[in-house]
């Protein structure tokens, strides 16, 4: 299937924040619009349920595409694994983690809760150091050489782990990871300053980052949080402090010039930045109501002319 447009559908918030009949309603316009990327991941949203478990979003997909047959032909269905609690303890200490036995029961819930017998992008959603990168690479593997599996991504991994994995896994002939997941926008926070809702040590979009997939072939780049849980355009969703620096406001400054002179709104500008760039990044954009995703599919569609992206690059 060939991907319409360049924007991923986060459903993170399905089934907790958001309630089931409005994420329908937003599943169902995304793919009117011809979007094809749904994003959800097991553990979404533990943090919100009094039990600490996940599994909300992948329930309400799974619902929605039982409620549509025929649909699941036409959505790509991107879930994460590794990142869950499990037992007890605080997270991220008991997470299930990445070992091969951990990786079969979380693809075998996932399948049951997305009522569907393939995922076409899986993620490993964080690093598990205490598992030997040939015993998650060889789990992985198996389940693309079955069927269940299309293919294989790497979200807030440190780059250095995510090729030796690969590597690991060229070695011994397996498929590899081909996408990562992570965090990036148009602005940026101070280098190694603390940012209050990010928690993956590694979840951030770097310049070798874009080197590595620019120079790769065949990795492509998504990124999660990338209008800033709405700071661009709402008074009520300030930056945290680690973005005050003279290069967010030189770029904020600019960021407004830009929208202003093509009549858009500053996230549409953010949203044609990230996909029209080099290389171009798959933007994950979770909403809450319709009048959000019109606005990001519109960002989508959106193509920047030279002049303005080159303006937009150079205002650091």
């Amino acid at each position: 299937m060939a991907e319409t447009m360049n924007l991923a559908l986060g459903a993170m918030r399905f089934g907790s924040q958001v309630p089931e009949r409005t994420a329908f309603e937003l599943l169902d316009r995304y793919v009117d619009a011809g979007g094809t990327l749904i994003d959800t991941a097991n553990c979404y949203a533990f943090w919100a349920d009094p039990d600490g478990a996940g599994g909300h979003s992948e329930r309400v997909i799974g619902e929605w595409l039982a409620r549509r047959p025929g649909l699941r032909d036409r959505v790509r269905l991107s879930t994460k694994l590794g990142a869950q609690p499990v037992g007890p303890g605080t997270w991220p200490d008991n997470r299930e983690g990445l070992s091969a036995q951990a990786i079969k029961t979380a693809v075998e819930g996932s399948l049951q809760r997305l009522r569907t017998d393939r995922l076409d992008l899986l993620w490993t959603h964080m690093e598990d150091r205490s598992v030997p990168l040939e015993e998650t690479g060889q789990a992985l593997a198996e389940l693309v050489t079955s069927g269940a599996v299309d293919r294989l991504g790497a979200s807030n991994h440190a780059l250095w782990r995510v090729e030796r994995a690969r590597g690991v896994a060229r070695t011994n002939g397996w498929p590899g990871y081909t996408a990562l997941q992570l965090r990036h926008s148009y602005v940026s926070p101070r280098p190694g300053a603390p940012v209050p809702d990010q928690s993956h040590r590694f979840g951030w979009v770097t310049d070798d980052v874009l080197d590595y997939v620019s120079s790769d072939g065949e990795l492509v780049l998504w990124a999660y949080t990338p209008l800033l849980n709405g700071a661009y355009t709402r008074d009520d969703r300030p930056l945290p402090e680690a973005y005050d620096h003279p290069g967010t406001a030189r770029r904020l400054a600019m960021l407004a010039e830009v929208a202003d002179e093509l009549g858009v709104t500053r996230n549409q500008v953010v949203l044609a930045w990230l996909t029209g760039g080099v290389p171009a990044v798959t933007p994950i954009v979770g909403v809450s109501g319709v009048a959000q995703l019109e606005e990001a599919l519109a960002g989508a569609a959106l193509v920047l002319p030279e002049a303005l992206r080159a303006r937009l690059d150079a205002a650091a």
